[in-house]
């Protein structure tokens, strides 16, 4: 969706406000009291009536948008300034795009956001043959008590990250043509090196038949018992360029990214900076379409 589709299309709190009743709709209403999911709309109270035990609940409730003052009219604002720039925007520069005297709310709904896009991308697991890599991403330094004069584990300043990608070629079904590109992508920021970490995460995030490509590091030793196969190689040039190519790639990027933009974050947040970054990396294809899907993180992603 460009500038001038958007400000046709939503124009007014309460054009805004349809919107996002319709998109609702579509998703469906779960009733907080009994867990039905039929409900009445009742246009005079604007609320969700549930049709057995009667019980209402607001157009923002179970959303992102529960609790908040925002317009809707701002939160679309957000949103779109969010689905198309690249780069991705401070929460200081969104208050300023938006005309907002407070920044307090304006930190709170991106941050709302970028915690919906981790949630929507953690309902899927990566398949097929996965690179899987250990990133050091630069925080405050105040935020984690660490020894100074290292590099790598163990450095002051440093975060360690988990990234995962799908190194599979997407090949054309008609064709046979294999692409250059890869599928999906996942970041994930671990508080310690242990193995145990690390199991949660491929438990969680990577499909039982997967073929997982590691370096020889002592935190996979039992990556095997979770998926298909298992295949380590010795950290080299030649193995970062080649057999962990992909998430080499993501991890350059997304310091650069993050770096550039945010210039200090605070380790406590880093993973809600990466979600926005693998969410909109996961979905470079769908162009305008990619408002219409951080939408519907916004309201299914709480």
């Amino acid at each position: 969706m460009n500038l001038f589709t958007f400000t046709a299309h939503f124009d007014s709190e309460q054009a805004c406000r349809d919107h996002f009743k319709s998109e609702r709709d579509k998703q469906g209403v779960t009733c907080k009291k009994c867990s039905h999911r039929s409900h009445y709309w009742k246009k005079d109270k604007q609320v969700y009536e549930c049709k057995k035990c009667r019980f209402r609940t607001s157009l923002r409730s179970g959303t992102i948008m529960e609790n908040s003052n925002l317009p809707f009219l701002v939160w679309y604002l957000a949103m779109f300034l969010m689905s198309t720039t690249k780069k991705g925007l401070s929460a200081k520069e969104m208050q300023r795009q938006l005309g907002l005297k407070r920044y307090e709310p304006v930190w709170a709904m991106v941050h709302k956001l970028r915690k919906a896009m981790g949630n929507r991308d953690a309902r899927y697991t990566l398949e097929g043959m996965i690179e899987m890599d250990e990133g050091y991403f630069t925080v405050s330094s105040s935020e984690i008590e660490q020894s100074k004069g290292k590099r790598g584990r163990g450095a002051a300043g440093k975060q360690n990250v988990m990234v995962s990608a799908e190194s599979t070629p997407l090949e054309d079904l008609k064709t046979g043509k294999k692409s250059k590109q890869v599928r999906y992508f996942k970041a994930k920021v671990l508080t310690d090196h242990s193995a145990d970490q690390v199991n949660e995460q491929i438990e969680k995030s990577f499909n039982e038949k997967a073929i997982v490509f590691t370096d020889k590091s002592t935190s996979y030793v039992d990556i095997a018992d979770y998926v298909e196969l298992h295949v380590t190689e010795k950290s080299t040039k030649v193995s970062t360029a080649k057999t962990l190519r992909w998430v080499h790639i993501l991890i350059g990027n997304a310091k650069r990214n993050l770096l550039g933009n945010y210039h200090k974050i605070k380790g406590k947040y880093l993973q809600l900076y990466l979600n926005e970054f693998a969410y909109k990396l996961n979905r470079r294809y769908f162009g305008e379409r990619l408002f219409d899907r951080v939408l519907v993180a916004a309201i299914t992603g709480v």
